[in-house]
Parts: structure tokens; sequence; C-alpha cells
């Protein structure tokens, strides 16, 4: 079996890690109307999921440089599967909630994939490899909204069970064919940070050449983030929209995110760089969210969709790769995961917060709060890259330590 394979492997099981919580953000809105709830209450189960993922990834990180990738992977997979079983059986807003705490722990598996591919890649393969996984993340919302939006007409159930046969055969066969990346002797040895869960955070953020991308990345998910968990309350409350309308701009969505990071990401970064991917990326995404809360008929929300999937599928995968950069290969798993801890955070403001302003102040407040921080993202990047200093070190000695 091709190296290239087990990359795909690993990339099935960010798409599994995604296609739960693509299907999960169009029909929470409708299940949790189901027992009274509001945009409040939305919001807070979206950063529910986002807040297991902060307690589980960096743990799941350093865990891996401990024991390696493949049994964090096959375990994250295993759980998916349990989750969205859990979640189809959900007749309540508890057992709802404790079937999106658990589904989060299991979906934090992102750092563990992309320590993965670090491993079984050269520096200058790298951006493509996390292209990849990125792909990856868009078919996952693809296939999570075409799930949960078209199967949704049959009951609310029926979305989730598919979603877990999906996570169950793909945890079956990765644990038949998918090796070990990390051999023994590269294994980091470090107590894992069950005290200061923000410990790996702390560590990728002591890189200060790259620290404000790392604000950058985390402004950006909190927007996309609250974006998510609110889009369908949106589109329900100002035209009307059911799961399916909302699922057909989710897969929208995904296939453009998809597009991007599979192709598109591949032949501009070497012809612009890292640096040039995260700030123009940002740029297109400041410009879509600006003009979301003006939207007047719901047609236009498919182009500001698409250029805000491509501006964070060139994003994302160039300052990942600058991160990882900088971490050397001892210690890819527990930087990374700090890193997701600090997306992890964004995750758990950018749902509840959305969700507050959306009951407290009127449909289109959270999207103009959004545009605005989006805007500071890219000033952000726009500036650290006009100093080429980290670009240089990064080209010169790719495996330097945070």
């Amino acid at each position: 079996m091709t190296l290239n394979h087990h990359r795909y492997i690993v990339a099935g099981s960010v798409l599994v890690d995604m296609l739960g919580y693509g299907l999960i953000m169009p029909l929470l809105p409708f299940m949790v109307q189901k027992w009274g709830g509001n945009a409040t209450i939305i919001g807070l189960l979206g950063s529910l999921y986002a807040l297991m993922q902060l307690l589980a990834a960096p743990l799941l990180g350093a865990l891996s440089d401990r024991v390696g990738r493949r049994p964090v992977i096959l375990g994250c997979l295993f759980g998916s599967a349990l989750a969205y079983s859990w979640l189809a059986l959900a007749d309540s807003l508890p057992l709802l909630a404790a079937a999106i705490a658990l589904g989060g722990v299991a979906g934090s598996s992102m750092p563990v994939a992309q320590a993965y591919i670090a491993d079984v890649t050269s520096p200058t393969e790298r951006t493509h490899g996390f292209g990849l996984l990125g792909a990856a993340f868009g078919l996952g919302l693809i296939g999570g909204a075409a799930i949960g939006g078209f199967l949704s007409q049959f009951g609310l159930a029926l979305p989730p069970l598919v979603a877990a046969t999906i996570a169950l055969s793909n945890a079956i066969y990765a644990s038949i064919v998918l090796p070990e990346s990390l051999p023994p002797m590269r294994r980091h040895a470090s107590s894992l940070p069950f005290r200061n869960l923000f410990g790996s955070a702390l560590i990728a953020l002591q890189a200060s050449s790259v620290r404000p991308l790392l604000i950058a990345v985390m402004l950006l998910n909190i927007t996309f983030a609250g974006l998510q968990s609110n889009i369908a309350l949106y589109t329900l409350t100002r035209f009307g929209w059911g799961p399916d309308q909302n699922a057909i701009l989710f897969v929208f969505v995904g296939l453009c995110a998809a597009l991007t990071q599979g192709v598109l990401i591949g032949k501009l970064q070497s012809r612009l760089g890292d640096a040039w991917l995260a700030s123009g990326g940002l740029g297109l995404m400041a410009l879509a969210f600006a003009f979301v809360s003006g939207v007047y008929t719901d047609w236009l929300l498919f182009p500001l969709a698409a250029l805000l999937a491509i501006g964070m599928g060139l994003a994302v995968p160039a300052i990942t790769s600058l991160v990882s950069r900088q971490a050397g290969e001892n210690r890819q798993g527990i930087v990374l995961g700090g890193m997701q801890a600090l997306i992890s955070v964004a995750l758990l403001i950018g749902p509840a917060s959305f969700g507050f302003l959306f009951d407290r102040f009127g449909s289109t407040t959270p999207y103009l709060a959004g545009g605005m921080l989006l805007i500071g993202a890219w000033l952000m990047t726009t500036i650290t890259i006009a100093n080429p200093s980290i670009l240089i070190r990064s080209a010169e000695d790719p495996e330097a330590q945070v």
C-alpha cells in the first residue's frame, strides 16, 4: 500500500469528524426548537461541542506523541460512531447535549491527523498534505449537510444513524490497513497536560514571530463557527428556509472548500507562498462576511458563501504550515494540538456569542460583528507578513523549534 493511500485514510478520519459536524449544524436549530429552545440554546450547544474539543484536542495531540498516531485516530473514529448513534436516540435537550459532547471529544482528531501528515511528508510537501486534510474537511461538510438535509424529511433520527454507519465502517477499515507513522525512537515522553489543558496552547504562542497568525486564525474561527451554528436559524427567520434548503447551502460551501483545498491551493502555494495565501484568504473572508448582513434576497447568499469558503480554504492550511515548520519533528502533536486548542477556544466563543447577539439585537447583528473581527484578522496578518523574517527562517530552517 502506498504512502499516498495512507494519507487518504487519515484524511478519511477528518472527513468523518466533519461529517458529524456538518450533519449537526443544519439540523440543530430544528432539533432544539422541538423542545422549545431559542438561538441562545442553539449557540450554547454549538459551544459545548467546541468546549469538548478544547479539552480533548491538546490531550489527544500529546498522547499521539507518546503512543503513536494510529491508536488515537482509531479511538476517535469508533467514538464518532457511538456519538452519532446516541444523537439518533436523543429525545430531550439533556440527551442531545450529551451526544454533542461525546461527538466533540471524538471529533478532536485534527491535530493528530495533521501530525500524521507531518510525519510522512517533507516540509515542502506539507502544505499540500494539509490541503488534503482541508479537502476532507470540506467534503465532510458536504456529506454531513447532504445527509442531514435530504434525509431529515424521513425523520431527524435517520441522518445520524447513517452517519454512525459510515463512521463505524471507516473505523473498521482503518483498523485493518492504517499503519503507524511515528516510530518509537521519535516518540516524545513528556507528561500529558492533564493539569494544564492550555499548556500546549502556550507552547504554540511562545513563537512570537507566528503569534499574530495564531490570533488571526482564532478570529476567523470565531466568525466561521458563529456562522455555521447560526446560519440555519438566520435563513429560517429571514427567508423561511427549511432543513433541505439549508442543506443545499452547506453542500455548496463544502464543495467550494474542498475544491479550494484539494486543487486550488496546490497551484497557488508554489506561486504565492504561504504568507500571501494566508493574507489573501483572510481578505476574501472579510469581504464576504461584511456583506452577509445586507443580503436582501436568498440567492445572494451563494456567491458570498463561495468567497467565504475559498478564503478559509486558502488561509487555514497556509497558517497551519507556517506553524508546523516551527514545531520540529518531535513536537508536532503537542504544538499542533496547542493550535487546535486555540481554535477550539474560538469555536467555543463563536456559536454562543452569535446566538446571544441574534436573540438580543436582531438577526443581522452577529454578521456585522463578525465582519469587523475578520477585518482585524486580515490587518494583523498583512502587517505580520510585511516583515519577512519569519518566512526566511521558516524556509531556511523548517525544523526550527518553537
